[in-house]
């Protein structure tokens, strides 16, 4: 079988792009942060590394050596101060499931790549009835190295049985864009967490999920069919490298 006679894929990041919580993390690192005595911005901090593990963002905010140990409890209370924040307030973004059960009709295949454990997963999409859609769910748990690193997109591709070239990633971060490009995708961004300015080069940009139909979609796929190199200034700065 060759792969123009495979199906196209979408591959779609969790946070801030099937919901609109950004501001809501933001708030639970920030509680975090005042709890340790930290004057970092958490709006400012989220902009250049959301997307990444919650440990690697924490390592960066401190000038001396945290343990590991550590850094995973902060993480876990980071946790708990956004579901209690969230708690009420999860809901998809908008036009959401119209177009999941429109590009499924269309005969795309659907996968979800998230820096998010299984627990964390679940409270999303299974609160709001989502995991039907996905063909393929690939979590932190299920790979070595998060975003900015392809390893999310590159293991969802792989279980997808979708070679990259035909897989098309959205995304609301900075980092997600730069993995979608180091796993050899190309993109779509959401501009629930960033101007679009911020951004490298997706194929298009959008608010939500009712500014785009599969159609269109595929036809992005047909007439854009390189995927852009990674962006070295974005992708490999100090903080990137963890």
């Amino acid at each position: 079988m060759t792969s123009n006679s495979l199906p196209y894929a979408l591959i779609f990041d969790m946070d801030g792009t099937i919901i609109n919580n950004t501001a809501i993390q933001a708030r639970a690192f920030q509680l975090l942060f005042r709890d340790l005595g930290l004057t970092t911005n958490a709006r400012r901090l989220l902009e250049r590394l959301n997307g990444m593990p919650a440990t690697n963002i924490l390592k960066t905010i401190f000038t001396h050596s945290v343990p590991e140990k550590q850094l995973k409890e902060y993480a876990a209370q980071r946790e708990f101060l956004y579901r209690v924040l969230y708690w009420d307030k999860r809901k998809e973004v908008a036009g959401l499931t119209q177009f999941l059960q429109a590009a499924r009709s269309a005969g795309f295949k659907l996968g979800l790549g998230t820096g998010s454990a299984s627990d964390t997963i679940s409270y999303i999409i299974d609160h709001l009835d989502l995991r039907r859609y996905f063909d393929v769910i690939v979590g932190t748990d299920d790979v070595d190295k998060g975003k900015p690193h392809a390893d999310t997109y590159s293991r969802t591709c792989e279980k997808l049985g979708i070679p990259p070239e035909r897989c098309l990633v959205f995304e609301d971060a900075i980092m997600g864009e730069q993995a979608a490009y180091k796993a050899g995708m190309r993109c779509v961004a959401l501009t629930t967490s960033i101007k679009a300015e911020k951004f490298q080069a997706p194929l298009h940009v959008m608010k939500d999920f009712t500014e785009i139909t599969p159609a269109q979609v595929l036809e992005l796929l047909e007439q854009s069919p390189a995927t852009p190199k990674p962006n070295k200034e974005l992708a490999q700065r100090n903080y990137m490298k963890l």
